[in-house]
């Protein structure tokens, strides 16, 4: 079996239990991230463990990448995975492919120096692909994974967000579950 029928298969199979049962796709996802020294986080969920941190010039100790790096890295890496993903269900071959995300921002937002957002003022992706596909195949391909793309969505629609605060006082941290 190839990559791209193991992946089809894999997507179909999904494909077919949410069919069956759309109650499998609700979920809700539980990232900690916990201070280590300084700037430096411990980013953890399930198995994977990863470092986050700022560079020296912001008060870091440049121990990981920036928080930018990692959003940038997760939309970049979706946009690719999905492409792979859609590329196997439509039997479209792709030999190679690369994601390049570029943001534009402008860093004043996040000291309060000017009226500008905080986050960023454009994103734009350039997408690599060789492929012995026809174009219009390829731009087909493309379109429905940007249209089905969790990353995407994440970075174009306005979440909900709320924050919910638990103060702990010196000591109640192994109550909290925290060492």
């Amino acid at each position: 079996m190839t990559i791209a029928q193991r992946i089809k298969t894999a997507f179909e199979r999904n494909e077919k239990a949410l069919q069956l049962r759309p109650t499998l796709g609700r979920k809700t996802a539980v990232t900690k991230v916990t201070v280590i020294d300084g700037l430096s986080c411990e980013i953890s969920e399930g198995k994977w463990k990863i470092i986050a941190d700022v560079g020296e010039n912001r008060g870091g100790a440049d121990s990981g990448p920036n928080p930018g790096i990692l959003g940038r890295g997760a939309l970049g890496s979706c946009l690719a995975i999905g492409y792979l993903m859609w590329a196997a269900k439509l039997e479209v071959p792709i030999t190679r492919l690369a994601v390049e995300v570029q943001a534009d921002m402008d860093v004043r937002g996040e000291y309060a120096l000017a009226e500008v957002p905080a986050g960023y003022l454009e994103v734009r992706y350039l997408v690599t692909i060789t492929s012995p596909a026809p174009e219009e195949e390829i731009l087909r391909l493309l379109d429905r994974a940007d249209a089905h793309s969790s990353f995407v969505d994440i970075f174009q629609r306005a979440q909900k967000m709320q924050r919910e605060v638990r103060l702990l006082r010196p000591g109640q941290e192994a109550e909290a579950g925290m060492q």
